[in-house]
């Protein structure tokens, strides 16, 4: 019986992988840049002028066109940032998730800081102890943030989680079993709201982007595809000043990688 059981759920598992990734030749990534960056260690964020190279404790604001360095930040000494795990620009601000993993217990904050001098401004804690901070986007007038878990016994407990302006929850979905196994023995380390409205995110270094919906009515993301991308996991950002354009990092080689994503041989809307 224990055995039937476990044959169906492979069947469950492929089948459902082999529809995710039914819609993957309708998505292509092209690498179109790519740059060396001291920085480029967990994360990158993007806005009109500027890429921002992120580290566990050190941020750097570089030129978009350039990729000339124009201000370095580094975390005090015996600073609570920690581990720092990905950025987004709005408003002329960088919302950075932090965490202190794998520490226990696990300490949970969105550092903000001015974008074009990264001075530090603010420091928003979490009460939530489970799950690390990974990453933050805003989406739809909201706040979308992932509480990530590592591991064969704990991965599945990843969550994306959406607030309102007053950080209060207002949505909580968990991903799917298709998309957990590619990121194991790891977690969901990056993602970004794309253009598209679908939610692309990705694992801690695998060369792929899980393109995912976000349903109403389910409390599971629904994967659409799986695309090959130029990039190693990691914190990835949607340049939305620029359609169709995306940037992540190699952490080995310490580049930040810019792409095309294009659909049915046009860019993503």
């Amino acid at each position: 019986m224990v055995q039937q059981s476990i044959g169906l759920f492979s069947l469950l598992l492929a089948w459902t992988v082999l529809q995710a990734n039914l819609s993957a030749a309708d998505l292509s990534v092209q690498p179109l840049r790519r740059v060396s960056i001291a920085e480029a260690h967990q994360a990158v964020a993007v806005d009109a002028s500027s890429f921002y190279a992120i580290s566990n404790r050190t941020i750097a604001r570089y030129d978009k066109q350039s990729a000339k360095r124009l201000v370095r930040w580094q975390a005090p000494e015996n600073s609570g940032i920690q581990h720092l795990n990905s950025g987004v620009v709005v408003e002329g601000r960088l919302y950075c998730a932090n965490s202190n993993w794998p520490t226990n217990p696990l300490e949970n904050t969105i550092e903000i800081f001015e974008a074009e001098t990264l001075k530090h401004l603010e420091s928003k804690p979490f009460s939530e102890s489970q799950g690390a901070i990974n990453w933050i986007d805003r989406h739809q007038g909201a706040w979308w943030i992932v509480f990530a878990f590592y591991g064969d016994a704990e991965v599945r407990r990843t969550k994306l989680v959406r607030y309102d302006d007053d950080w209060t929850e207002t949505g909580e979905w968990s991903f799917p079993e298709s998309v957990v196994q590619r990121f194991l023995p790891n977690s969901n380390s990056g993602g970004a709201f794309g253009p598209d409205g679908r939610l692309f995110v990705t694992g801690h270094d695998h060369a792929e982007l899980y393109v995912l919906d976000v349903p109403a009515d389910d409390r599971e993301l629904k994967h659409v595809a799986t695309v090959p991308a130029p990039i190693a996991g990691q914190g990835i950002a949607w340049d939305h000043d620029d359609s169709g354009i995306l940037l992540g990092i190699i952490r080995a080689r310490h580049e930040v990688v810019f792409m095309r994503v294009s659909s049915s041989n046009r860019d993503v809307p």
